[in-house]
C-alpha cells in the first residue's frame, strides 16, 4: 500500500513564485493608487488583470496545487450533501421564528417582574 506524504517541503522555486505573486499584487495596488487621474474602470480592470496573474503563478506552486486539490474535494463534498426541501425550510424557519417571539415574550414578562418588583423594594426604603 502506497502512502503519500501530506507535509512535502517547497522548493526554493515555490518561495519564489509565492514571493513574486505578492509583490504583483502590491505592485498593482501602488499602480491603483498611484494613477488615480486615470479612469477608475482601467484602474479596476488593470488591477484585476494583475491579481488574476499572481493568483495563476502562486496556483503553480506545491502550496497552490495542494490548495487547488482541497478546493476540488470540497466542492465534492459539498456536491454529496443532502440539501432540504423547500417544504422543510420553509417548516424549520417558521419553527424558529416562532421560538424567538416566545423566547422575546418570556423575556419581557421576566423583564417586567424584575423591574416591578426593584421598584417595590426601592419604594419601601423611603
Amino acid at each position: 500500500m502506497a502512502t503519500t506524504s501530506t507535509n512535502s517541503q517547497s522548493s526554493p522555486v515555490d518561495t519564489i513564485k509565492l514571493i513574486f505573486a505578492i509583490v504583483l499584487v502590491l505592485a498593482a495596488l501602488g499602480g491603483f493608487y498611484y494613477f488615480s487621474q486615470e479612469s477608475l474602470l482601467y484602474r479596476v480592470l488593470g488591477l484585476l488583470a494583475v491579481a488574476g496573474v499572481a493568483i495563476a503563478i502562486a496556483l503553480t506552486s506545491q502550496s497552490g496545487r495542494r490548495l487547488l486539490a482541497f478546493m476540488k474535494n470540497a466542492r465534492t463534498e459539498v456536491r454529496k450533501m443532502v440539501w432540504p426541501t423547500r417544504v422543510e425550510t420553509v417548516q424549520t424557519t417558521l419553527v424558529v421564528i416562532f421560538m424567538v417571539a416566545l423566547l422575546a415574550i418570556f423575556l419581557l414578562l421576566v423583564d417586567s417582574i424584575l423591574g416591578w418588583a426593584v421598584k417595590l423594594f426601592l419604594s419601601a426604603g423611603v
